[in-house]
């Protein structure tokens, strides 16, 4: 049986939506307390590109849930294993972390 190349953890831009959801995910944080997400991208496409083309295990658990307005829909809470998140810190995610933070903090020109 050939073995399952390794493909290390890649970080996204720290000002991208990819970087928005991606720190949610490493800090173990509420995603409903994260900045919301601008354009016409969904949560799930964001979370799709972090598994595929930066190797992020994201695990997803959907349950039944009631819209606002009272239909039945579905849920879905996104998150990282424990070991995943700290071989992530380590692998320079607390670094992309403190650039993300720095970032934020510069106004940007228009």
């Amino acid at each position: 049986m050939p073995s399952k190349l390794f493909n290390p953890l890649k970080f996204p831009g720290p000002l991208t939506s990819r970087g928005a959801v991606l720190a949610v995910l490493l800090s173990s944080g509420d995603q409903t307390g994260a900045e919301p997400l601008a354009g016409r991208v969904t949560l799930a496409a964001i979370v799709k590109i972090l598994k595929r083309k930066y190797h992020w295990p994201i695990e997803a658990d959907s349950f039944p849930a009631n819209a606002f307005d009272g239909r039945a829909t579905w849920a879905t809470v996104y998150s990282l294993p424990p070991a995943v998140i700290a071989a992530g810190l380590e692998a320079g995610g607390r670094e992309w972390l403190e650039r993300r933070t720095a970032a934020k903090t510069v106004p940007r020109s228009t």
